[in-house]
């Protein structure tokens, strides 16, 4: 069993921009929808399956310190594609060689209060048009939706 010695950086890159780290950030959550249920007959259970859209969402919340936060607020604001980015930064534990959600758009955005003590953070959900897993061990698969 490995030690988990690997950092994992986040970025984003806008539709034509330069790419950007966001930092310091607190949690970055995908999410893969993939919704399959089973088709049932009067004979037998198990026919046959019923395939639904795929949905691949993520929500990121980061600490408002620095610019990441703004520029995420515009692209939230401004409606802008971009593309999310996790990948190692240092180790080698992690499973993926890479992970991108491209096509990304932010439906929500939700600053967080500022306190007296600690910086306030802010959290961005959308969804992702496609994505690319690229694993370890094995080839990398792209979903679109």
């Amino acid at each position: 069993m490995p030690d988990w010695n690997t950092r994992l950086a986040v970025s984003f890159q806008p539709d034509g921009g330069q790419p950007a780290t966001i930092t310091p950030i607190d949690q970055f959550s995908p999410t893969f929808s993939l919704g399959a249920e089973p088709l049932h007959s009067v004979e037998r259970t198990h026919i046959g399956v019923v395939y639904q859209p795929k949905s691949l969402t993520f929500s990121i919340t980061v600490r408002a310190i620095g610019g990441v936060v703004g520029q995420l607020t515009s692209l939230a604001l401004t409606g802008k594609l971009f593309d999310i980015l996790v990948q190692e930064q240092e180790g080698d534990d992690w499973s993926f060689s890479a992970f991108v959600m491209r096509r990304c758009i932010i439906t929500s955005a939700q600053p967080g209060a500022a306190t007296i003590s600690g910086a306030p953070s802010a959290t961005f959900s959308g969804f992702s048009l496609e994505t690319t897993v690229t694993p370890k061990v094995g080839a990398p698969v792209t979903v679109p939706v």
